[in-house]
């Protein structure tokens, strides 16, 4: 079944942008996923289709109006699928999230602009607000493309191997171990030894060992997962079993 993609936006001919090449780009043209984009400003009303005013309470900036955003959403006519708002306050999103979506129907993606979305549009859809990390930028459709692409390489059939998502940083609650490739001696730079072995074993205990010791020096925080903690002690066993 084809994944669904419906993204609401003031900016629609940003899309499909990046998502229109490689994997995504293939997938979307072999019809394992759609997109379909919705200008918001066809649901404003008035003279002027204006979609923002002046905020309650002063301050800078314009605030996207709740009821052109309530009419937009309705337009969609997709209430089975879950409806997220990219922004910049939202819980920070992470591989898990993108695999419970990416096996899901599909997604409604709500792009804000200007200083957001008027609050009350999102508590009555019970709206989910994501970020793709802690920095702001000037809209919600960067981010809802950079949400697409992680979702959609996971569909069957976009990426070339299948094992290929199963060993990737977060997959595992670790960060990806290094790669290498031809030539074995770079300017002077080897390659481990072990990856020349043609011993499995040790070599899956080594990458195991590296993805555990990058992660401790980068992101020491995902270290606390349950993820985090099976990837170490499943390293540990397969460590002592190594002669």
């Amino acid at each position: 079944m084809t994944w669904r993609a419906h993204v609401l936006t003031l900016f629609p001919k940003m899309f499909p942008g990046p998502l229109g090449e490689s994997l995504a780009g293939r997938a979307l043209a072999n019809g394992i996923w759609s997109l379909v984009l919705h200008d918001i400003r066809a649901a404003a009303t008035g003279r002027h289709r204006s979609v923002d005013d002046t905020p309650f309470g002063g301050g800078p900036g314009m605030v996207m109006r709740a009821d052109v955003v309530d009419a937009a959403i309705e337009a969609v006519g997709a209430p089975d699928l879950p409806l997220v708002h990219l922004s910049p306050r939202g819980v920070r999103l992470t591989q898990a999230r993108v695999r419970r979506l990416a096996e899901g129907p599909g997604v409604v993606l709500l792009c804000g602009r200007y200083e957001g979305i008027d609050q009350r549009v999102l508590d009555a859809r019970q709206v989910e607000e994501l970020s793709i990390g802690d920095y702001v930028l000037s809209g919600g459709e960067l981010a809802a493309m950079v949400l697409l692409d992680a979702c959609v390489r996971l569909a069957p059939g976009v990426m070339g191997a299948s094992d290929s998502a199963a060993e990737e940083s977060f997959s595992s609650g670790l960060l990806e171990y290094p790669h290498y490739t031809r030539p074995a001696d770079w300017q002077g730079h080897v390659v481990p030894d072990v990856l020349l072995s043609g011993n499995h074993a040790a070599i899956a205990a080594w990458r195991r060992q590296a993805a555990l010791e990058l992660t401790r020096r980068r992101r020491p925080d995902l270290l606390g997962s349950p993820l985090a903690t099976a990837g170490a002690v499943a390293n540990d066993c397969m460590t002592e079993k190594q002669p």
